[in-house]
């Protein structure tokens, strides 16, 4: 019995189950040798154009690259690179429609031509038969050349699995598919690099036999073959029946060798390798030349191109770039561009999609040439589908379940045994798009298995994370658990001390410093010192006795972690205390009992008597105030004043008490603490913590008291410094100004009477009113001069006897000359404004009399209230300046006894200025007001 390959050689060949035989429409396109088709102006390089994974971008928008540089990469055989066809810029990384019978978008580099088209870095083997056949498979994996028969699965991984697994190699040159003429010109033009091509795969692959498998329609491109094939090449020129789908992998095998290709399963399984005619092409160019795939040979046919014939098409370039450039003109009606022939192609959404590697033919034909599908119709069962497919299928099955979803039953009938040629769909009656139902549940199953395996490898990886966590766990505890015994072991073999029990030492050492009394250091410098000596010796005692268990003992760190605790309560309780208290008073020395906690509580307790004590105090001042106030309003008043001169004197001592508590805290607080001290440090420390807060919380509430005396009413607050000067020669300066303040109330009073006494008069008796104006008036200087007079003896005397009462007397002086200024001020306005008025009266009476002597005394008169108007103002022009050096010297000296009195005597006396001049000026505007009535 003959071998198969000797049955090969003899010219045998075998026939596979179906089939058919449309129309070729072949001739239009195959008679014109192939055409550069250009470059464009835009190349748009869609990252997948073949089976397997994308290749990582390697480049970014705005680059610069070169003709064949490498655009993507990848490290695995199923993914290949993608090349720039022409040299020029990144202009865009992003989604674009790519040529995909789904019509949807993926991500892709658009490359702009700077017109140049240099190229890159190129890399040649000159002599490839020295070369190793893995180098040879890795140079056309990083040339990026896949299947170009239109499978797109990559040519090196194809290599890869069929060295020693193979002994015959197929180069398929049949070519079945209506209207395409790829292959056919490529073999008339380029038989000598085919050829060149083949050669180096058998090198590569180093078959038993090559067989050349071409369809019998093809004559022109079998006679070339032939005259570049030799002997010495051991490759075989088979000449098959023209029948559709023989280009197909598992059909040509079948038909070149008769063998049989499993289901779900490559021609490899069965001792076969297939490589297309320009997949030969490509790698003839990519090994000697050192070109990478960049371009590809495309057939441009159908009645609506002018001009049809085979163009070299860079990868990337858009269909519409070829459409304009080979007089495209579409049907008016139903315009369409199909991908591929007239049964394995699928039609356009648009024409800016780009050629990519396993683009074959662009197909335009009018609706006479190609007819429409009409609308599907019902499967009338009449298995013309089943008798063409050529994977022996039961096509009205595979349909009735993938219309219907059902999967599992697609998968059970051998769905992905179907090869999409087309000739159920084209043999249908009904015209039933029975590829496109394949298409779609192939489609829907790889995603759902793609899902599952990611699932899977998912779960996988989480129970070897949970694992590997459980070991590093189980690792690294017994780890700890051997080092703890080991220390032990090695401790108590040479009687070391323990490392925690060291640790607790010198803890308790360092606390034992810290505790030490701070008012003993001056004593004796050194104790401490010993102290801490002693304590880490004791500590180092009981780590040594401690040393030989093997668990420390944490007793001494228990009690002091609860002495913290419970010193933390105690100081709580007492800023709490104090906080709720608000008393200033403090624990007196003989009550300190030497316990923080007994403290406290007497401290709360003497707070809360002092709170009530105050509470029923006022609640009985307010009694009698109001009680007083019903009785006698002048009574109140003083008392009120008394009553709040008592409180500012309170405060002042409380404030001088708080101060004298701020500046010398060391001799009450320190007694206090060194009593403490010798029972316990601690509570020393906590108890003059308690003492400052008191004496700083007495020190506001004076510093609140003195500022509330300050808002007192200016009558009750003269009252009680006049009785506090009597007592107090500080007080000698409050005692004047409230002096003054009655003087000025007198006066007020006076005038007011005076005014209202006048007022009656003038109605009664114009006459008398004059005369009585003009006697008040001379009354009124005879008494300012008596109270000069009288003065100026006093201050002298106060003088002589007590420096800071001849001050306040000298403040007292320069207040009682302005309001005589004033005074004399305000006269000499009203003498202005009077003699027309009064003057006019008393010469009305004269002039009954006497009319000269009438003349005669109106003009001494008015002669005389000039004068007194000239000498007033001269005074009170002389008394301005004086008040501001003369107070400032009074102030200077106040400012040495007390300053803070200095400036609130300051500020009292600038009040009652400003209010004496206001109150002039009202009664100035007052008394213009009578005399503008009075005329």
């Amino acid at each position: 019995m003959l071998s198969i390959i000797e049955q090969i050689k003899q010219g045998q060949l075998w026939d596979f189950h179906g089939g058919i035989h449309p129309p070729e429409n072949k001739t239009i396109s195959s008679n014109a040798p192939i055409q550069h088709a250009g470059v464009p102006q835009q190349l748009v390089l869609p990252l997948k154009q073949h089976i397997g994974a994308k290749g990582d971008i390697i480049v970014a928008v705005g680059d610069r690259v070169l003709k064949g540089q490498p655009l993507t990469k990848g490290d695995i055989a199923m993914c290949v690179p993608v090349h720039a066809p022409t040299s020029g810029t990144i202009s865009a990384i992003e989604e674009r429609t790519i040529a995909h019978p789904s019509g949807l978008s993926d991500l892709c580099i658009v490359l702009d031509s700077d017109g140049d088209d240099q190229w890159g870095e190129q890399t040649s083997i000159a002599d490839y038969t020295t070369e190793e056949p893995s180098n040879l498979i890795e140079q056309i994996r990083l040339s990026g050349i896949a299947g170009l028969g239109g499978a797109g699965f990559p040519t090196s991984r194809k290599l890869q699995g069929g060295i020693g697994n193979v002994d015959i190699l197929i180069i398929n040159a049949a070519e079945c598919e209506p209207y395409i003429t790829a292959d056919d010109r490529l073999m008339q033009d380029y038989a000598e690099e085919v050829i060149e091509g083949i050669r180096i795969l058998q090198h590569i692959v180093k078959p038993k036999l090559t067989i050349i498998g071409i369809e019998d329609n093809k004559p022109d491109a079998i006679r070339i073959l032939e005259q570049h094939v030799s002997e010495d090449d051991q490759i075989l020129i088979r000449v098959i029946p023209t029948k559709y789908p023989s280009g197909s992998s598992k059909q040509l095998v079948k038909v070149l060798t008769g063998r049989e290709v499993p289901s779900q399963a490559r021609s490899t399984s069965v001792g076969v390798i297939v490589q297309n005619v320009g997949t030969a092409f490509a790698v003839k160019r990519a090994i000697i030349d050192g070109e990478p795939l960049i371009e590809r040979v495309v057939t441009l046919t159908g009645e609506a191109f002018k001009q049809r014939g085979n163009v070299f098409a860079r990868l990337g370039t858009p269909i519409s770039y070829l459409l304009d450039s080979f007089s495209y003109q579409p049907d008016k009606k139903y315009p369409r561009v199909i991908i591929g022939g007239s049964l394995m192609g699928f039609t356009l959404p648009h024409p800016n999609v780009p050629i990519t590697k396993i683009t074959n033919c662009v197909l335009a034909p009018k609706r006479k040439e190609l007819p429409l599908n009409t609308h599907e119709m019902a499967c009338i069962r009449c298995s013309a589908c089943a008798e063409a497919c050529p994977s022996s299928l039961l096509p009205q099955q595979l349909q009735w379940y993938a219309k219907d979803q059902d999967y599992d039953k697609c998968e059970e009938y051998n769905l992905f045994d179907c090869i999409e040629c087309g000739a159920c769909a084209y043999v249908c009656p009904s015209e039933i798009p029975l590829v496109q139902y394949y298409r779609q549940a192939k489609a829907e199953i790889t995603e759902r298995q793609q899902d599952a395996a990611n699932a899977e490898r998912a779960r996988l990886r989480f129970e070897a994370k949970t694992a590997r966590m459980e070991r590093d766990k189980a690792e690294r505890e017994n780890r700890f658990k051997k080092a703890a015994d080991d220390r032990r072991k090695e401790m108590s073999s040479s009687g070391g001390d323990d490392a925690v029990a060291a640790a607790i030492a010198r803890v308790k050492a360092k606390q034992a410093e810290s505790a030490a009394p701070r008012s003993t250091a001056p004593a004796d410098e050194k104790k401490p010192a010993v102290a801490a000596a002693i304590a880490r010796a004791k500590a180092k005692q009981a780590a040594a006795q401690q040393a030989g268990s093997d668990v420390p003992d944490n007793t001494e760190m228990a009690k002091l972690r609860e002495e913290r605790k419970r010193q933390a309560r105690e100081r709580k309780a007492a800023l709490h205390a104090e906080q709720s208290g608000g008393s200033t008073e403090t624990v007196p020395e003989a009550q300190v009992s030497g316990d923080a906690k007994k403290d406290a509580v007497a401290a709360a307790i003497a707070r809360a008597k002092a709170r009530k004590a105050a509470q029923q105090n006022e609640s009985q001042t307010e009694s009698v105030e109001s009680q007083q106030a019903e009785a006698d309003p002048k009574k109140a008043a003083v008392a009120a004043a008394v009553a709040r001169a008592k409180a500012r004197k309170a405060a002042q001592q409380a404030k001088e008490q708080a101060d004298s508590t701020e500046s010398q805290p060391e001799s009450k607080t320190e007694t206090v603490e060194n009593q403490q001290a010798e029972t316990d440090p601690k509570k020393a420390a906590v108890a003059a913590a308690v003492a400052r807060a008191k004496a700083r919380k007495a020190a506001q509430q004076a510093k609140e008291q003195a500022d509330n005396a300050e808002s007192l009413p200016e009558s009750q607050t003269e009252t009680v410094d006049a009785q506090q000067a009597e007592v107090d020669p500080k007080k000698a300066a409050v005692a004047a100004a409230v002096a003054r303040a009655k003087a000025r109330k007198v006066a007020q009073q006076n005038e007011s009477q005076t005014e209202s006494t006048e007022n009656q008069q003038a109605e009664a008796d114009p006459k008398k009113a004059a005369v009585a104006a003009a006697v008040a008036r001379a009354k009124a200087r005879k008494a300012a001069q008596q109270n000069e007079s009288q003065t100026e003896p006093v201050e002298s005397q106060q003088a002589e006897a007590d420096p800071k009462k001849a001050a306040v007397a000298a403040a007292v002086a320069r207040a009682k000359a302005r309001k005589a200024a004033q005074q004399a001020k305000e006269q000499a306005d009203n003498a202005e404004f009077l003699p027309e008025s009064q003057t006019e009266t008393v010469e009305a009476q004269q002039a009954e009399v006497d009319p000269k002597k009438a003349a005669v005394a109106a003009a001494v008169a008015r002669a005389k209230a000039r004068k007194a108007a000239q000498q007033a103002k001269e005074q009170a022009d002389n008394a301005e300046p004086l008040p501001e050096s003369q107070t400032e010297t009074v102030e200077a000296q106040q400012a040495e006894v007390d300053p803070k009195k200095a400036a609130v005597a300051a500020a009292v006396a600038r009040a009652k200025a400003r209010k004496a001049a206001q109150q002039a000026k009202e009664q100035a505007e007052k008394a213009t007001q009578q005399n503008n009535e009075d005329n």
